[in-house]
């Protein structure tokens, strides 16, 4: 749980910036790439993420604009990334604008539960995270290069002099 507004600043930019260079490795091609047939895509997940946003956040009384939960996968990459960085940026904006560190302990109804705004925080961070991994996963399915996240990833070892660790 966050329990001042710096901290999550700290993570949220550094957490947004990691989602930015998930999505920017992407490419339209792979956007349709799934585990199975009856499981989400790249595109849908990468989606998904920015969609949590705005709906996961406006059960906490901030109100995001241009963009909906229902709002359909955009029909290009580009459009998919600008969304997000809008609705990331605005996120960041508005907890600062809006919260102090005592608004972070005020709870609101969050899918049949109480959660304080500053737990809240948490959950939209690790629930990120966790669509991120299953991204990376999809990515190399598809044959793209996967970004290091909370370090290097197999293509980047050598950029730091080392091999990467055995499989």
């Amino acid at each position: 749980m966050f329990r001042t507004v710096d901290d999550f600043e700290n993570i949220w930019k550094t957490e947004s910036e990691n989602m930015l260079n998930i999505l920017k490795s992407l490419t339209p091609e792979s956007l349709s790439q799934s585990v199975a047939d009856d499981h989400r895509n790249i595109g849908r997940i990468a989606w998904h993420n920015v969609l949590t946003i705005p709906e996961m956040m406006s059960l906490t009384g901030l109100e995001f604009s241009g963009i909906s939960d229902n709002d359909p996968v955009p029909d290009s990459l580009e459009k998919m990334i600008e969304a997000y960085k809008n609705v990331s940026s605005e996120l960041l904006n508005q907890v600062k604008s809006k919260w102090d560190d005592a608004a972070l302990l005020v709870e609101d109804d969050m899918y049949g539960m109480k959660w304080k705004k500053g737990y809240t925080l948490y959950i939209l961070v690790v629930h990120q995270a966790h669509h991120r991994g299953q991204l990376t996963v999809l990515m190399r399915q598809a044959g793209l290069r996967v970004p290091g996240v909370c370090g290097p990833s197999k293509e980047e070892w050598s950029a730091y002099g080392s091999q990467p660790p055995e499989t």
